[in-house]
């Protein structure tokens, strides 16, 4: 019997067991976690309020999914998830308004929370309009300036070529810190947006004629995602009733009653060598595993880390690849204010921050400001992970308010006090005393200011740091993909395959169609 070790039982992962075991029912499958549970960064907590407010589910890393993801559809349907679903439509205010806001020392003529233009009205009326109109019909005149033989680039070098440096500087960063937590800078525009890329040369060197040419869609593999796409119709984002790790328990769950499946917790891999017949991969404690093929879904520092000499005494650079992108460390701070979310903050999903345009600190963060890239105003868009029912007026009448921050990534992060850095610890006020932490209370000072006007004692807040958590996929990324792939298929046949956010995308959509399509591409024979 063929074997298939899978290591790490994060999304990746997850998928990776779950269609191999659906596709190759006769091939033994072990996958190889080195915590105690399985979900990696996706993690989700409900936790009871003081004073009878109820309780309130809090995520520590991903929150909702775009429904253009036709692999997480399929996984909603072959679960069963679809009663669990919480979707948001399109005609929303979480949908239609988002926000950026921008500090009084960025260098326009307006500062503080600004609503992106979404519509004909928003967009006469928003400041940020001017740098828009500008920016957008000097791209559509703008002859190619695409450099020759030029392969890749960043997404600002792309946006700054195309757009001007206002646009760049003021949403492209933006944008950037909201999906990788990363300068803009540093991020790959083919990895980290495709569309833009392709839209250029499709429009003969300009992205807003190519966006307006009809793209020939290509044809891939059916997806048995029954009629969740039809539940999808008109949705803009969604989550679940019990937070996005409800995906990743019943993948863990349905994997474990399978009868070719092995899952081991508190194991992780301290060595992997090629041997005569497949690879020997040794767990901490000194157990081995022998396996015919392997599925990488580790974060692929580790991944490199771990090979041994067989395996990376030769073609170094190549194997090398796996250490070329930086990784970005996060604090998740989880917040929930007593009364309406209409008392703290407008309608909407949340805002983003530009970068500063002096630059980011090197050393240590500023005693005044912790580096917030964006924050996510939870109880706009999914309350009804909060309520017994649903209530379309929960944003005027709900009796707490949930949103989370999002600092670091691209900022120097704060040393936390153990009592603190701890995800173990329950956290919140001293109900005695009312007294938080300077850290907590630089967080508040921060998001008053963003806000424009004061905020009460949270009822309840915690702090989650992600160490290393998403890959900065930098220029030339997908070359170096390309190439890793190439040697590892050329030198082991294709029985060592490598998936994950560091390799195919950071979207949890990226991650379930990685484990899908390596489930499809080994071969047994």
């Amino acid at each position: 019997m063929k074997h298939v070790a899978v290591l790490g039982a994060g999304l990746s992962g997850l998928s990776s067991a779950f269609h191999l075991s659906r596709l190759h029912p006769n091939v033994r499958i072990t996958v190889l976690e080195s915590q105690k549970r399985a979900g990696g960064w996706v993690r989700s907590t409900r936790v009871s309020l003081p004073e009878n407010y109820g309780s309130v589910l809090l995520e520590a890393g991903p929150r909702t999914l775009r429904p253009n993801a036709q692999s997480v559809l399929e996984l909603v349907n072959l679960l069963g998830l679809k009663e669990q679903l919480i979707t948001v439509p399109k005609t929303s205010p979480a949908a239609k308004s988002r926000y950026l806001y921008i500090p009084p020392d960025h260098g326009t003529s307006y500062s503080g929370l600004q609503q992106i233009p979404s519509s004909f009205f928003s967009f006469v009326k928003s400041p940020l309009s001017s740098t828009l109109v500008a920016a957008v019909a000097q791209e559509a005149l703008k002859l190619n300036n695409r450099a020759k033989g030029v392969e890749d680039e960043s997404v600002d070098s792309f946006l700054r070529r195309r757009f001007g440096s206002r646009f760049a500087e003021t949403f492209g960063s933006a944008i950037i810190h909201g999906i990788y937590a990363a300068d803009s800078r540093n991020i790959s525009v083919r990895a980290a947006l495709p569309s833009m890329w392709d839209a250029e040369a499709r429009g003969w060197g300009s992205l807003v004629r190519g966006m307006f040419m009809s793209v020939k869609k290509p044809q891939g593999q059916a997806y048995d995602a029954g009629n969740v796409p039809q539940l999808m119709d008109g949705v803009s984002v969604y989550s679940f009733r019990d937070g996005m790790e409800t995906l990743t328990r019943a993948l863990d769950s349905h994997i474990r009653m399978r009868p070719n499946v092995q899952i081991s917790y508190n194991a992780p891999v301290t060595s992997l060598a090629s041997t005569e017949d497949g690879f020997a991969i040794t767990v901490e404690g000194g157990r081995t595993v022998e396996a015919s093929h392997v599925v990488s879904a580790l974060p692929t520092p580790i991944l490199h880390s771990i090979l041994s000499p067989t395996l990376a005494t030769t073609e170094v650079n190549k194997v090398g690849s796996l250490t070329a992108n930086s990784t970005s460390s996060v604090h998740v701070v989880n917040i929930v204010f007593p009364g309406p979310p209409c008392s703290i903050h407008p309608a909407g999903f949340g805002y983003l921050i530009p970068r500063p345009p002096t630059g980011y600190p090197s050393t240590s963060p500023e005693p005044t400001n912790l580096g917030i890239l964006g924050t996510v105003f939870d109880s706009c868009s999914l309350a009804d992970q909060d309520t017994e029912a649903r209530n379309p007026h929960a944003y005027h009448t709900a009796k707490f308010t949930k949103l989370t921050v999002m600092i670091g990534g691209p900022y120097p992060l704060p040393q936390l006090p153990p009592y603190l850095s701890s995800t173990e610890v329950p956290q919140g006020v001293d109900r005695k005393t009312n007294s938080l932490p300077q850290y907590m209370q630089t967080v508040l000072e921060q998001l008053a200011a963003h806000l424009g006007h004061w905020l009460p004692t949270p009822l309840y807040w915690r702090i989650v740091p992600n160490e290393n958590c998403i890959p900065t996929l930098s220029p030339g990324h997908l070359e170096r993909v390309d190439e890793l792939q190439g040697y590892l298929d050329e030198r082991l046949g294709g029985r060592l395959q490598v998936v994950g956010a560091g390799i195919g995308g950071v979207s949890l959509g990226d991650c379930v169609e990685a484990g899908r399509t390596v489930a499809r591409r080994l071969h047994f024979q």
